[in-house]
């Protein structure tokens, strides 16, 4: 995957050392977007759509996720992991149910999180790879996860936007 069809997003790895304050400020304006009472943001456009306040939790928890993965990474050889199960989530965890100002902040939390574990990875373990099976199964770097995080919040955002234009 190195472009993404739908957001135009391009995976530059050369891009992985700046992902963090990608991150950060991706997750501002997503809980600036949360934190509108004026928006409707519980609602789908679509029914296979989520809802703004869907997509949070879900981007909160691509965050969590990806933390764990390059931990993981950082303390074995080539760990492999099963995908996140991204629309299980969403009902296993309720996500239509949650309060917005919640998520907003649980994002904020996990993007700090996230781009703590970043900050610390050495010249060397941004080459470390993992197995990432998703969207088919392939060797990917640190950079990619990372750069392949910064596309997770910039494509969600948009979906956001789409839904409350």
């Amino acid at each position: 995957m190195d472009r993404c069809e739908e957001c135009g997003f391009a995976y530059d790895l050369t891009e992985a050392a700046s992902a963090a304050s990608s991150i950060v400020a991706g997750v501002a304006e997503f809980a600036a977007l949360l934190g509108d009472r004026s928006a409707d943001l519980r609602s789908r456009g679509e029914p296979a759509t989520w809802s703004p306040l869907e997509y949070g939790c879900h981007v909160r928890d691509v965050l969590l996720v990806q933390r764990e993965r390059v931990l993981a990474a950082r303390r074995t050889d080539r760990p492999s992991f099963s995908p996140m199960g991204r629309d299980e989530r969403a009902g296993h965890d309720g996500y239509a149910d949650q309060q917005p100002a919640d998520v907003a902040r649980q994002l904020d939390d996990a993007a700090r999180l996230f781009t703590n574990v970043l900050n610390r990875l050495s010249s060397e373990d941004w080459d470390r790879d993992l197995m990432y099976n998703y969207p088919e199964p392939a060797a990917r770097s640190l950079r990619w996860v990372a750069v392949h995080t910064v596309h997770e919040v910039r494509h969600h955002l948009l979906d956001v936007h789409r839904q409350l234009a």
